[in-house]
């Protein structure tokens, strides 16, 4: 029996939101496979399920037609935007799109999920995401330790107001080294922002 994993799919960040294309759907359908398990998942990723062997093969495939792959599971997700209806620029889509990049895919000890949202608006609901980005103006808000799930769901926590975008991304990957550093175990990201306090992860940033 062949051996199976799960890749993550994702479109880029772009004006709109997650859109995927007619044609992109079509190249996922045919790269997995006829019997593939392709899952919605609530973080803006399609979860396919393709043969080990031919993983390299089928994610080649898919970046070929402008589709991102991650790693499923223990990662960071890529980037959760909003859909920029307020423009490009004063959304800050370059500025989204600069910080994907460098959070997508990292190994952590538990999923984490990222935020972004281009106003005060928070389409994206950034406030319940582990680590949630929110444009104000000219500069960034970081806000940490959003849980959605279960009877206690709650908000992110404002970690870090007015940080320019020439910081955004640095002060993004400060918060996820220290998490992957010093996290016990398995520990979920919300439970570790209410145990090493607020104050240490703004020392961290700062």
């Amino acid at each position: 029996m062949r051996e199976m994993t799960k890749i993550a799919v994702a479109p880029s960040i772009q004006v709109g939101g997650s859109i995927f294309a007619s044609e992109q759907l079509v190249t996922i359908g045919a790269a997995a496979g006829p019997d593939a398990k392709i899952e919605m998942t609530p973080f803006k990723q399609l979860y396919v399920e393709v043969p080990l062997e031919r993983r390299d093969i089928i994610q080649e495939e898919l970046e070929r037609s402008g589709l991102e792959v991650y790693p499923a599971g223990f990662a960071t997700k890529s980037l959760i935007a909003c859909n920029f209806c307020k423009g490009e620029e004063e959304a800050g889509l370059r500025s989204a799109k600069a910080l994907n990049p460098a959070i997508a895919g990292i190994q952590t000890p538990a999923p984490l999920k990222i935020g972004y949202a281009g106003c005060a608006l928070g389409t994206s609901e950034p406030l319940l995401k582990d680590i949630g980005v929110v444009k104000m103006r000219d500069t960034f808000d970081i806000y940490v330790g959003g849980e959605p799930k279960g009877l206690k769901a709650s908000f992110a926590k404002l970690l870090v107001t007015a940080l320019p975008e020439d910081r955004l991304v640095s002060a993004v990957m400060a918060i996820i080294d220290y998490y992957k550093a010093n996290a016990k175990g398995k520990e979920k990201f919300s439970r570790f922002v209410e145990r090493v306090s607020l104050e240490q992860l703004q020392e961290i940033v700062s």
